[in-house]
């Protein structure tokens, strides 16, 4: 009978030895391009600053500034809902944003996308699918880096 056994240890499971998978994100060639960074899924909201370095994919709710402190890239995911102003250095657009966009190098409004505010960056690419509202102004690089650095450098209001 079962009941009269010792009872049985339980060995804790060996860590796995396979690497866990990394965010990938489209390089327009069809071919992934393997990520790492930060992520704010679905369900996380956020009222104020959002600042991050490399890599940050919001799927979630922010209300507020989205600044990258060193050139970072920026996904918008499909469910995502921003409200406030992104600086970065480049930027993909998959969900809604009611803000401005200053992208230091690249600004990507993704088919299914809203964006209710201006942009300026030195390469928009608009999908045909995309909504965008506001005005574009294509700049320099050069002249994007600096505006950015001395938005920056501005002490908030």
């Amino acid at each position: 009978m079962q009941m009269f056994n010792p009872p049985r240890r339980v060995e804790p499971a060996a860590p796995s030895l396979v690497p866990t998978p990394q965010a990938t994100a489209s390089n327009g060639n069809n071919a992934p391009a393997v990520r790492s960074g930060a992520v704010l899924s679905s369900g996380v909201s956020i009222k104020g600053s959002v600042k991050f370095g490399s890599d940050l994919v919001i799927d979630g709710y922010v209300e507020g500034s989205i600044d990258s402190t060193s050139g970072g890239r920026l996904t918008i995911g499909e469910h995502a809902e921003i409200k406030g102003e992104i600086r970065t250095k480049s930027v993909t657009v998959h969900g809604t944003v009611e803000g401005d966009i200053i992208a230091e190098e690249r600004c990507e409004l993704r088919a299914g996308c809203t964006l209710r505010g201006d942009i300026e960056a030195p390469r928009l690419v608009v999908d045909e699918e995309a909504t965008f509202l506001g005005s574009a102004k294509i700049s320099s690089p050069k002249k994007a880096a600096e505006m950015a650095a001395a938005a920056s450098e501005s002490p908030a209001a």
